[in-house]
């Protein structure tokens, strides 16, 4: 069984990332630093700003304590169970990767996957009435960075799956627990 769920994860993998052209991997390599998302970091600063004024505090911190527990679960994850990313994986052939990118040596799971749905889980949960478009932009973006990270060649979609689990039940973990402690009577 085990087998053939990662030859469908395999097969799967080579087909998504073999879907490339040089004007998408100048895109994917860009969509998935960090850095390059920084406007649209600080538009959810300032749209929970907007929205909860100070208590806003609340919600970075709470935020950036989610960040550290999807990130570092992730790793534990990473370190436990060791599946090779698709770049180390003996024997695959046809991996296209951009810019000599590799990733680090074990895959499962996607942190980008995972941290991604968290925020967007989590901003869905703390932002959703007051703008409309706002959940489906949110989770659009984080497809969007799960998907760079198949089309790089750093991780299978069974990878992607996972960390969409992990971070969905994050997101909404913390925005549930943040929902608590902004509202709870003072």
């Amino acid at each position: 069984m085990l087998e053939t769920l990662k030859s469908i994860d395999q097969g799967l993998f080579l087909f998504l990332n073999g879907l490339h052209t040089p004007f998408f991997d100048a895109i994917m390599f860009w969509g998935t630093n960090s850095l390059t998302w920084l406007p649209l970091y600080v538009l959810m600063l300032y749209l929970v700003i907007r929205r909860y004024k100070w208590q806003a505090i609340w919600i970075v911190l709470f935020a950036i304590l989610m960040i550290i527990v999807s990130d570092q679960l992730s790793n534990f994850f990473k370190d436990f169970i060791e599946r090779p990313r698709p770049t180390y994986e003996p024997g695959l052939k046809g991996v296209h990767t951009v810019n000599g990118y590799l990733g680090g040596q074990h895959g499962f799971y996607s942190a980008h996957a995972s941290t991604n749905l968290a925020i967007a889980v989590y901003l869905i949960i703390l932002l959703e009435r007051p703008f409309r478009f706002f959940p489906m932009l949110m989770l659009i973006w984080a497809i969007f960075i799960s998907y760079t990270r198949i089309y790089l060649g750093v991780h299978y979609p069974g990878d992607i799956l996972a960390g969409w689990i992990a971070g969905g039940l994050i997101g909404w973990g913390f925005g549930q627990l943040c929902g608590w402690f902004i509202r709870k009577p003072v």
